[in-house]
């Protein structure tokens, strides 16, 4: 399995890209913004893009989504709580807003403890409610991808709709924080001094869960 983390030129967004070099398949996480640069890395790599992974339905991780899935004809996974408000006629403004484009519905809706398989590689959904009812992180052994839940030193906002300060804590405490030290942290922005961290490091540190 290879890791790209790709900095987006807006709202220090992150996109990922999580492939399996033997199959040549990948995932995107959060694919928002710069969609023919985040292409343009895959067609470089050689990946055929599989799945498009929006860990929340918010446009700043799915503006792009629309973009990607008419290129590579991947499946789009969103948790079955978040899956409504793709298509929500604020959704589509702010993602126009954005550059981007309102979200085609998605293939797959996703719920706790499912499994996305790119070629080889399992991707088990974490579903972590409190920045919106369906946020979701994706883990595979040594690495959490924790979207807008977790981030370096930081933690989701929950004042938007459907945000829970209590449901984020609980999330981020009774899951996040239950995988081993060693994990590494991708978070779906770059708040931190750091692009990544560690699950041991936040527990220790990260003065909104201590």
């Amino acid at each position: 399995m290879k890791i790209d983390q790709i900095p987006l030129s807006r709202m220090d967004t992150f996109c990922y890209v999580i492939a399996d070099e033997a199959s040549g398949r990948a995932a995107l996480i959060d694919p928002a913004f710069d969609v023919p640069r985040i292409l343009a890395t895959t067609r470089k790599a050689g990946y055929a893009v599989s799945h498009v992974i929006n860990t929340h339905h918010h446009p700043d991780h799915s503006a792009g989504n629309a973009e990607v899935i008419q290129a590579t004809g991947a499946q789009l996974c969103i948790h079955e709580k978040d899956a409504p408000f793709l298509n929500k006629l604020t959704g589509r403004a702010m993602a126009r807003m954005l550059g981007g484009k309102g979200s085609p519905a998605p293939q797959r809706m996703l719920i706790d403890g499912d499994t996305v398989r790119i070629g080889a590689t399992e991707l088990t959904v974490l579903h972590t409610p409190g920045h919106t009812p369906g946020g979701i992180c994706i883990y595979t052994p040594g690495h959490v991808f924790t979207g807008d839940t977790l981030f370096v030193g930081a933690v989701g906002r929950t004042d938007l709709p459907g945000g829970s300060d209590r449901l984020l804590r609980t999330s981020i405490c009774d899951r996040i924080y239950a995988l081993p030290d060693e994990t590494i942290v991708w978070p779906g922005h770059n708040y931190g001094d750091t692009p990544s961290s560690t699950v041991g490091y936040e527990r220790q540190h990260n003065p909104f869960t201590r």
